[in-house]
């Protein structure tokens, strides 16, 4: 019977060890923050699926490359900065080509040390040619189609250096660049690649202590406080409606994402320092520690159905909102195993995988989607697209794996409010503890039940009034009969 035993437990620990190594193969924790603001953690939604190095390339390894687009063909660049060069790849990271050099005006040219590029759907590549000090344009024969260099206007100043840093380009054609030490905003170039000015400015708000500080403060203690400019732009990526994404500095850890219109207006929906501030982590301690502190977002991606993912230089985190500023899922870190970073400097995404580059590494690791970030993507898809039907099912789909979700509960709410299922609205919305909605779903289902019920009141009303007046007739026959 021992014998017995101790196999069946040899057995189960047998069985179970696979799971043990496959949880133990995910270097990170994904999680997410509640209506609290407080950390819940989540079942994985992304894992690493590989990492590709630039040594397994013909052309050799990179060196410190600092940015790098995908096209929705699949055919992957990389601004390898230290080689000065460009180098692509089909997905399969196959080596197609190596630009590093191009024919200007009869003689060959060359790049020194591009930081930042872009190419559109013409073939056409955009590279910030940051230490040259232009965008160089090239088609997608190689061939030099522009230069913007060494830009005029009545509102740059004469001592002016134009240093592209990044660039990216809208459906119309005009050019966004963002350039070193100008805090002004986005430079923003027409179709003719004539300078128009800046763009999506971001002033910094000083509070009312603040001022009263400087008000007191000498002129020496003034230059040691924080100066009040313009927040520094960090990176750009453009949807399909034009809308610009661009990412800042932002220490505070309210907002490091603005949704520019063309007008240059932020327009995404997140209040500032709401529950759905957009600036990576919420909660974080200020200290010396380069792993503390608010996370600092370097990179923007905007995928299909409206989401949106940031990349964080400060932990090496991923953060994906959907269109309504809601998050999604948190994966990532800093380390040394497969699935985590040293540098991290660019992010893409095509279909629903995810791509990060490690400049320091000099390397790319490809994140797939598990099931439960599968659901995720797919009922918020559907919720974009209009299907609420299907998403309920989805969300459903995502609660099984997540019985905590708060986001699951919001959006089978957000369903069933639009068909008009308000009661059923109401439990959802208060189980994702969704204020706004609830307090929506509740009007209307008071409503309703009015609605429903106002002929029973109204006849209850009626037999009331009649009765009164019913018995006040009777007591004053009476009081007749009685000679009072």
């Amino acid at each position: 019977m021992k014998r017995w035993i101790s196999f069946l437990v040899l057995a189960i620990l047998l069985l179970a060890e696979p799971v043990k190594a496959s949880a133990q193969a995910i270097p990170y924790d994904t999680y997410n923050y509640d209506s609290k603001r407080n950390v819940v953690f989540t079942p994985a939604a992304y894992v690493p699926e590989d990492v590709f190095f630039g040594s397994e390339l013909s052309c050799g390894d990179f060196a410190g490359p600092k940015d790098m687009f995908i096209t929705k063909d699949g055919t992957i660049y990389v601004a390898d900065t230290g080689n000065n060069r460009i180098v692509v790849m089909n997905i399969q990271m196959e080596l197609l080509r190596v630009i590093d050099s191009f024919e200007n005006q009869g003689e060959t040219d060359t790049f020194k040390n591009p930081s930042g590029l872009f190419c559109d759907k013409e073939g056409t590549l955009y590279i910030a040619d940051t230490d040259n000090k232009r965008i160089v344009i090239l088609n997608a024969e190689g061939k030099l189609v522009d230069i913007i260099s060494d830009p005029k206007s009545d509102v740059l100043g004469d001592d002016f250096k134009f240093v592209p840093l990044k660039v990216s380009v809208d459906y119309a054609g005009r050019v966004y660049v963002i350039v070193s030490n100008v805090y002004q905003g986005i430079m923003a170039f027409n179709q003719e690649h004539d300078f128009m000015g800046y763009f999506g400015t971001i002033n910094v708000r000083i509070t009312l202590a603040q001022r009263f500080w400087r008000l007191f403060s000498t002129k020496e203690q003034r230059s040691r406080q924080q100066q009040f400019i313009p927040t520094e732009f960090t990176n750009i990526d453009i949807d399909e409606d034009g809308f610009v994404y661009a990412t800042n500095l932002d220490s505070t850890g309210s907002q490091a994402v603005r949704k520019l219109n063309p007008k240059g207006i932020d327009v995404i929906n997140a209040t500032y320092n709401s529950k759905n501030a957009l600036a990576g982590d919420m909660g974080f301690k200020s200290t010396k520690d380069s792993y503390q502190g608010a996370s600092r977002i370097i990179d923007v991606k905007v995928r299909e159905d409206g989401i949106f993912s940031l990349l964080d230089s400060n932990r090496g985190r991923i953060f994906t909102y959907d269109n309504e500023g809601n998050i999604l899922y948190i994966f990532g870190g800093m380390g040394t195993q497969e699935g985590t970073f040293y540098t991290p400097v660019a992010l893409e995404a095509y279909g629903e995988k995810i791509y990060v580059l490690d400049s320091y590494r000099k390397s790319i690791t490809i994140f797939e989607p598990t099931q439960y970030g599968g659901y995720i993507n797919e009922a918020v898809g559907l919720r974009f697209d209009g299907d609420e039907t299907k998403a309920v099912e989805v969300w459903k789909k995502v609660l099984a794996l997540d019985s905590n979700n708060e986001m699951a509960y919001s959006g089978i709410g957000k369903a069933y409010l639009s068909a008009g299922d308000n009661e059923k609205a109401m439990y959802y919305l208060k189980m994702g503890v969704n204020q706004e909605f609830y307090s929506i779903a509740y009007k209307r289902y008071r409503n309703e039940i009015l609605r429903e019920n106002m002929g029973g009141v109204l006849n209850v009303l009626l037999v009331l009034v009649v009765g009164g007046y019913a018995v006040g007739k009777i007591k004053k026959i009476r009081m007749r009969r009685k000679g009072l």
